[in-house]
C-alpha cells in the first residue's frame, strides 16, 4: 500500500546543520523560490554579524588568542631548529594525524568533499597555508609581542572586507573601535617613535604579519558561507579535516619551494617534538574548532575583536619564557587595543537597551 505524505509532513521545516553542530530551521534568502539577490545575501551576512554575544561564546573566542599567543612564543623559540614554512607543514601534518581517527570518512570518494574542492582549496589556502606560513616567516625577523600587536589590526580588515566584499556595513562604534586598535598597531610599528611613521619604515616581519591578518580576515568571512555539503559542515572534525587535507597540499608545495631556495635544515630533538605536539593540538585543532564555533555564533566582526587579546597573552608568555619584557610603547598599544574592545562592546550593550 502506497503511503502519501500528510499535511504535517508537508509543513515540516528543513533543518540545517550549523558549524557548532546544532541543527536549526533553514531560513531562505528569498521568498517564493526566487533566486537570492546580492542584497539578500548581504542581509544574511548582517544577520550573522548582529547575533548576540553570550558568555559561552565569549569563552570560546578567548581560547584561540591564548593558544595563538603560545604559538607565537614557541615558534620564536624554534627558529634555529626548523625552517618557518616547514614548521607550518609539520604542524598541519600533526593535525591531520589527530583528526584522522575522528573524520577519516570524509576522505572517501563518496563523502561529497571532492565536488566542492574549490571551496576547501580556497579556505585551506587562506587559513592553513598563507596565514600560518606568513606568521612563522615573520617570527624570523620580529618578536612574538610585536607580531601579535600587528595582528590586532584584524578588526579593521574584518570590517573593511565585510563592508566591501560581503555587503555588511559596520556601525560607527565598530569603526571607532577598529581605529583605536589600528592606532595601537601604529604605535608598535613605530617602536614608540612617531617620526618613523613619516618615513614609512616597516620591519619585514611586520609586513608578513599584516598579510597573514588580511588572509585570516577573509578566511573568517568565508566561514560564514555554507556552500559545502550539510553533513560535512555538521561534523566539526570532518569540516576541519576537509580544509587540512587541501592545506597539506599548499603547505607541502610552499615547503618544497623553501628547501629549493634556501639552506634549510631540521634539528630533531625533544624541544622540536614538544613544539610540534603543541602547535598541532592547540593552535591547529583546538583553536580552529573554537574559532569556528565563535564565528558561527557571534559573527566575524565581533569575533575579530577577541583576537586583540593575543598580544596581552603573548606579553605575559614572552616575559615568562624568553625574557622579552614589554616596553612603555607596548603598554600604550595595549591601552589602545583594550579601548577598542570596550568601544565595540559598548555598541552591542547600547543596542540591547530598549
Amino acid at each position: 500500500m502506497k503511503k502519501t505524505a500528510g499535511p504535517l509532513a508537508r509543513k515540516q521545516t528543513a533543518m540545517v546543520p550549523y558549524i557548532d553542530g546544532a541543527c536549526r530551521p533553514a531560513r531562505p534568502l528569498a521568498r517564493h523560490g526566487a533566486l537570492a539577490t546580492p542584497s539578500a545575501i548581504g542581509a544574511g551576512y548582517s544577520a550573522v554579524m548582529n547575533q548576540s554575544l553570550t558568555l559561552r561564546t565569549a569563552l570560546l573566542l578567548t581560547v584561540p588568542p591564548l593558544l595563538w599567543a603560545g604559538n607565537a612564543v614557541v615558534g620564536r623559540l624554534v627558529t634555529d631548529l626548523v625552517p618557518p614554512i616547514t614548521l607550518n607543514f609539520l604542524r598541519w601534518l600533526g593535525a591531520f594525524l589527530i583528526l584522522l581517527p575522528l573524520a577519516a570518512w570524509v576522505l572517501r570518494p563518496s563523502s561529497g568533499l571532492y565536488p566542492h574542492w574549490r571551496r576547501f582549496a580556497l579556505l585551506s589556502l587562506l587559513g592553513v597555508g598563507c596565514y600560518n606560513t606568513f606568521q612563522y616567516m615573520a617570527l624570523h625577523t620580529s618578536t612574538p609581542l610585536n607580531l601579535t600587536l600587528v595582528a590586532s589590526s584584524g578588526p579593521f580588515f574584518m570590517l573593511l572586507m565585510g563592508a566591501t566584499l560581503f555587503k555588511t556595513p559596520a556601525r560607527g562604534r565598530q569603526w571607532l573601535g577598529a581605529g583605536l586598535s589600528l592606532t595601537g598597531v601604529c604605535v608598535v610599528l613605530s617602536r614608540g617613535d612617531w617620526a618613523q611613521l613619516s618615513q614609512v619604515r616597516f620591519v619585514v616581519g611586520d609586513l608578513f604579519m599584516l598579510l597573514a591578518t588580511a588572509c585570516w580576515s577573509l578566511y573568517s568571512w568565508l566561514l560564514v558561507r555554507r556552500d559545502e555539503p550539510a553533513h560535512i559542515r555538521a561534523d566539526w572534525a570532518a569540516f576541519l579535516m576537509s580544509q587540512v587535507v587541501f592545506g597539506l597540499g599548499w603547505t607541502g608545495l610552499f615547503s618544497a619551494i623553501e628547501w629549493q631556495l634556501s639552506d634549510a635544515r631540521i634539528v630533531w630533538g625533544w624541544p622540536l617534538l614538544a613544539t610540534l605536539a603543541y602547535v598541532a593540538v592547540g593552535p591547529a585543532v583546538l583553536a580552529y574548532r573554537c574559532w569556528g564555533l565563535g564565528v558561527a555564533q557571534a559573527g566575524p566582526n565581533t569575533s575579530a575583536f577577541f583576537s586583540n587579546l593575543t598580544p596581552i597573552f603573548a606579553a605575559l608568555m614572552s616575559a615568562a619564557f624568553i625574557g622579552e619584557w614589554p616596553r612603555l610603547y607596548h603598554g600604550l598599544a595595549f591601552a589602545l587595543i583594550v579601548a577598542g574592545i570596550w568601544v565595540s562592546s559598548a555598541r552591542r550593550a547600547a543596542s540591547a537597551q530598549p
